[in-house]
């Protein structure tokens, strides 16, 4: 349990299993929730990792904010927040993070 925030220490998700030192694992969060960034303004929501605190914080435009654990749990909260579906395959998503990532579409 941390201390600071409350939060059950997790073991960590399984997009940082290849990162072998912390500072690439907060690196991999980093790049997770500019990822998310990219394509979750278009519901009015936003995603911000601070990299000490367990977890993601969702906001939408009005300041309602939401703690979530990892990425599964940010599609969950974001369609209760937003009012909408919301696919994370969709392919909008996918070409918005292909864009972000700099790649052709796969």
């Amino acid at each position: 349990m941390c201390a600071n925030c409350g939060f059950p220490s997790v073991p960590g998700h399984w997009t940082e299993a290849g990162a072998s030192t912390p500072t690439d694992r907060i690196r991999a969060r980093f790049r997770r929730a500019q990822l998310l960034q990219t394509v979750l303004p278009a519901f009015g929501l936003s995603v911000h990792d601070d990299g000490v605190t367990p977890g993601l914080t969702l906001s939408d435009r009005t300041g309602r904010h939401e703690m979530v654990g990892d990425v599964n749990e940010v599609w969950q909260a974001a369609e209760r927040m937003s009012g909408h579906v919301i696919d994370p395959l969709d392919p909008r998503f996918l070409a918005e993070a292909c864009d972000a990532e700099g790649r052709e579409d796969t």
